[in-house]
């Protein structure tokens, strides 16, 4: 029979520890990385998840309009919203959300977009609001790009890849070893006090969480600039027309798509008449056609809010679409210029089958694609992150020596777990920015930081 001397069974507690080490110390920095950018992401995913309510209730006033007489038809309404925002053109249309509500009319000019309250019966002009200065559009950017455009969102996407090996990492370091129970693995000791107390809370919320936030970080992945755009590069490869879809990948992308919408079908500048014309290369519109596609749409209960559009250069014909946040939801439709009849209908389910996983997930991201629970599920995650991030620095003040950066010392090189290991690869290889930056750190580590002892010292490196 086979035994084992007590000198490897050492060694291999020994090569144990040193792994633990490893792991730990690139879950450190990971988190001293991430932390500010992981409690962000929480203040403002948290507060985006109750956009419907906060937006129900910011424009209560233009939902208990007091309506006595005839309303005046779209295209009166629309003529009216053009002549308050001077030069633009039509956008959207969107149907009005009760039988109290004011009409909010979409105009654009260039690659601004304005959204106008009119009176249905009176004509009057209630509220004028540029779309990027709406409250929730700016939750919406301070979270996918800090409201620095492409450069943010790229940013965040560097951040998201960092979250991931910090969660990896940190699942590694909660794994039980000898555990004689569930305290401290499955559920905090509260009464433990001090540093078994920060302890148990960062990890064990750290578990219940994670895999919430992994969702959430993937999910978010396609709208990032960097990512999307190589999603959007790969999905087109190999097909003769050009892939839509159902969501932007970054500022640019987005302002991309707003010209497009802005610019009447041949270029042209659309207004409030009977026709969008006066630039050369035109293609005119009777705009008339809005008062009967009004009633159509209405017919076919689209999940709210729900945009008609005039023709335009993303869409040679008119259209409507839901634009409801549970996109599984959402249903387009294209219409005949000159009968105003529908002739084509294309509902969630019959999109791409990528498409509706991503879909389906921005949905789940953004709390909308099962109701109130999938908000409360949401805030639960966000808060938990929050928890884990300020524990977590508990943890490194109480521990970080004078004069130091607090990082786990560790020798020459530690070694890391193979299947560690490989998880790193991959996951460089299908996040570019986490391979590129860890790339980078381990150059500078290797060229810079080893050879300067003050800093070597400061961070815990070996030589």
């Amino acid at each position: 029979m086979k035994t084992t001397t007590p000198h490897f069974k050492n060694a291999a507690k020994k090569q144990r520890s040193l792994s633990y080490n490893a792991v730990w110390r690139w879950h450190f920095y990971a988190g001293l990385f991430c932390i500010p950018f992981a409690i962000w992401l929480s203040i403002t995913g948290a507060i985006y998840l109750f956009k419907p309510q906060i937006e129900t209730w910011l424009d209560s006033t233009y939902d208990s309009l007091v309506i006595t007489g005839q309303r005046a038809t779209p295209k009166a309404q629309v003529a009216a919203a053009l002549a308050a925002v001077p030069g633009s053109v039509l956008n959207a249309y969107e149907m009005p959300l009760t039988q109290n509500s004011a009409v909010r009319i979409l105009v654009g000019k260039d690659k601004e977009l304005t959204r106008v309250y009119v009176h249905p019966q009176t004509l009057e002009i209630l509220k004028v609001a540029e779309e990027d200065g709406r409250l929730m559009r700016v939750v919406f950017r301070l979270h996918g790009e800090l409201l620095l455009g492409d450069k943010g969102s790229m940013l965040v996407e560097l951040a998201a890849s960092w979250l991931i090996v910090l969660i990896i990492t940190g699942l590694y370091l909660w794994w039980p070893r000898n555990s004689s129970g569930l305290a401290g693995i499955a559920y905090p000791r509260l009464t433990r006090g001090g540093r078994t107390f920060w302890r148990d809370i960062h990890s064990v919320t750290g578990l219940w969480v994670s895999f919430f936030v992994l969702f959430l970080l993937i999910s978010g992945l396609p709208w990032a600039k960097s990512w999307g755009g190589m999603l959007k590069q790969l999905r087109q490869s190999g097909q003769t027309t050009i892939v839509k879809q159902d969501w932007t990948t970054g500022r640019s992308s987005e302002l991309s798509e707003r010209l497009a919408n802005n610019t009447p079908a041949g270029g042209g500048a659309g207004h409030g008449g009977h026709e969008g014309h006066n630039m050369a290369g035109a293609v005119p519109f009777d705009i008339t056609i809005l008062d009967r596609l009004v009633e159509t749409v209405a017919a076919q209960n689209l999940a709210p809010p729900t945009l008609i559009s005039p023709p335009n250069k993303a869409n040679a014909s008119w259209s409507a679409r839901s634009d409801s946040q549970n996109r599984t939801l959402r249903a387009s439709l294209k219409f005949d210029a000159a009968t105003g009849g529908i002739i084509e209908r294309k509902d969630f389910a019959q999109r791409p089958l990528l498409d509706r996983i991503i879909g389906t997930g921005v949905a789940a991201h953004e709390g909308q694609l099962f109701g109130w629970f999938n908000q409360a599920l949401g805030l639960f995650t966000a808060l938990g992150v929050l928890v884990v991030a300020v524990s977590s620095v508990v943890l490194w003040w109480g521990r970080r020596p004078v004069g130091t950066l607090g990082a786990p010392v560790t020798p020459n090189r530690p070694p890391l777990p193979i299947y560690l290991g490989v998880i790193v690869i991959v996951l460089g290889t299908l996040l570019p920015f986490l391979g590129l930056s860890l790339i980078a750190i381990l150059i500078i580590e290797f060229i810079a930081l080893r050879r300067l002892a003050p800093v070597r010292s400061f961070l815990g490196i070996g030589q």
